[in-house]
């Protein structure tokens, strides 16, 4: 029996590369629109794998995708929670007025 390569597991490994990546270089939480690409197409291939595990290779680049979305997801939600905190802290000095006194 000649089995193939599982649909959907090579694009979860690839989105979640790219949210991985773009999360921490660049873009912050905008990654996780990749992350959760990847895990939705990790989550169609494990289905797949499941109905029929015979006819699929396997599914290890759907797991290993899945693994990566989520650490990109961890991720942008460590920056989200920066974020919120930096300019939370800017905004209730100016409300406080501590920073009155400062010169420009």
């Amino acid at each position: 029996m000649h089995k193939e390569e599982l649909p959907g597991a090579s694009s979860a490994l690839t989105m979640g590369i790219v949210g991985l990546i773009t999360t921490a270089l660049c873009c912050g939480p905008f990654g996780s629109i990749f992350c959760f690409i990847g895990l939705s197409n990790a989550k169609k291939a494990k289905k797949l794998y499941l109905q029929n595990p015979d006819l699929y290779i396997n599914y290890n680049n759907a797991n290993i995708g899945r693994i990566l979305s989520i650490i990109g997801l961890v991720l942008a939600g460590m920056w989200l929670l920066f974020i919120i905190l930096y300019f939370g802290v800017i905004i209730a000095a100016i409300t406080a007025g501590s920073m009155d006194g400062m010169q420009y």
